[in-house]
C-alpha cells in the first residue's frame, strides 16, 4: 500500500514540475509579448516606445505588474461580487490549461492524448463564459453590451474555426496534435489549405477581440467593454488572459499549419536547430503579424464584423471542406481516422 501512494506521489510531483515549466515561460511570456507589442508599434509609428525602465526598457513589464499588484481592487455597488471576482480568473484559467496538450516537440506535451485538438477547441469555446459573466456580474450597461458583442462575435468566428479544424482533421484521420504535426514533414498544410489558413488566423483575430475586430472595447461607443470596472489585478488578469490567447492562437496556427516544431527544410543548416526553437520562431512570426495588423488596420463596423463571419468566412470554410474531402475520396487519399 506505501508503494502505492509513493507511486502516486511521484506522479502527482512529476505533474506539477510540467505545470511549472509550462506556465511559468509562459506568464514571462505573456509580460514580455506587452513589451514586443509596444516596442514594434513604436518602431512602425517612428517612436521609440518602452526605453526608461531598465536597459532598453526591458524591466518595463514587471514595472507594470508591480503597479497593478498595488493598485485597490474596487467593487462596484450593486454588482454580484463573487461572479465579479471569478470572471477574470475564468478568463485567465482558461488560457492556460489550453496548453497541456500543446506539443512543442515530438510528443512534448503535458497530456499527449489522442482528442487534443477535440480538447483545445472546447476549452477555447468556453472562453466566452468568462467575459459573459464580467459584462452581467458588473451591473453596468456599458459592459454588458461590450459582453454581449464580444460574446456574439466569438460565437461567429468559432464556426468558420470548426470547420477549419475539421478540414485538416479529414487530411490527418487523427485528432492528436503531434500526428497533426507529423502529417506536415513532407509539405505545411498552410500550402494546400492557404485559404483556410489566412481565415483561421483572421478568425483567431476575432476570437481574442484583437484589432481590427476590437469591438467589444469600443472606447467611442461603449467606453472600454466587458472590463469597463474593472481595476488592479483583477483588470491584470483579463489583460494576461487576452495576450495568453494571442499566444494560443499562435501556437494553434503553428500546429495546424506551419509544420509544429518541423524546420523550414530538411537539410542543413536547418536541422541543427532543435524542435522547439522552430516552434518558438514561428509562434514569434504569428504574434509579429498580430501586432502588425494592430498598428494598420482600422477598426471595423460591427455589422462588416458579422457579415464577414457569415457571409463571406463561413460558406468558404464550408466549400472548402466538402471540396477537400471530395478530392481526397476521389484520389483514394482519405485517411481512416
Amino acid at each position: 500500500m506505501s508503494g502505492f501512494f509513493q507511486t502516486d506521489l511521484g506522479i502527482v510531483i512529476l505533474t506539477l514540475a510540467e505545470s511549472l515549466a509550462l506556465i511559468v515561460p509562459l506568464l514571462i511570456g505573456v509580460a514580455y509579448l506587452t513589451l514586443f507589442e509596444r516596442k514594434v508599434m513604436g518602431a512602425m509609428q517612428l517612436r521609440k516606445g518602452p526605453n526608461i525602465v531598465g536597459p532598453f526598457g526591458l524591466w518595463q513589464p514587471f514595472a507594470d505588474a508591480l503597479k497593478m499588484l498595488f493598485k485597490e481592487t474596487i467593487i462596484p455597488t450593486g454588482s454580484d461580487r463573487l461572479l465579479f471576482m471569478i470572471a477574470p480568473m475564468i478568463t485567465f484559467g482558461l488560457a492556460v490549461v489550453a496548453w497541456a496538450v500543446i506539443p512543442v516537440n515530438n510528443h512534448w506535451a503535458i497530456a499527449d492524448i489522442n482528442v487534443g485538438i477535440l480538447y483545445l477547441f472546447a476549452i477555447s469555446s468556453l472562453g466566452v463564459y468568462g467575459i459573459i459573466i464580467a459584462g452581467w456580474a458588473s451591473n453596468s450597461k456599458y459592459a454588458f453590451l461590450g459582453a454581449l458583442r464580444s460574446a456574439a462575435q466569438m460565437v461567429s468566428y468559432e464556426v468558420s474555426m470548426g470547420f477549419i479544424i475539421v478540414t485538416v482533421l479529414v487530411c490527418v484521420g487523427s485528432l492528436n496534435l503531434n500526428d497533426i504535426v507529423m502529417a506536415q514533414r513532407h509539405v505545411w498544410f498552410a500550402i494546400p489549405l492557404f485559404p483556410l489558413f489566412i481565415i483561421f488566423f483572421i478568425s483567431g483575430l476575432a476570437e481574442t477581440n484583437r484589432a481590427p475586430f476590437d469591438l467589444a472595447e469600443g472606447e467611442s461607443e461603449i467606453v472600454a467593454g466587458f472590463f469597463v470596472e474593472y481595476s488592479a489585478m483583477s483588470f491584470a488578469l483579463f489583460f494576461l488572459g487576452e495576450y495568453a490567447n494571442m499566444i494560443l492562437i499562435s501556437a494553434m496556427t503553428t500546429t495546424l499549419f506551419l509544420g509544429g516544431w518541423l524546420p523550414l527544410f530538411h537539410c542543413a543548416p536547418f536541422t541543427w536547430l532543435p524542435g522547439p526553437f522552430w516552434f518558438l520562431g514561428k509562434v514569434l512570426f504569428c504574434l509579429f503579424v498580430f501586432v502588425w495588423v494592430r498598428a494598420t488596420l482600422p477598426r471595423l463596423r460591427y455589422d462588416q464584423l458579422m457579415a464577414l463571419g457569415w457571409k463571406v468566412f463561413l460558406p468558404i470554410t464550408l466549400v472548402y471542406l466538402v471540396a477537400v474531402a471530395g478530392v481526397l475520396e476521389y484520389l483514394g487519399w482519405l485517411p481512416n481516422a
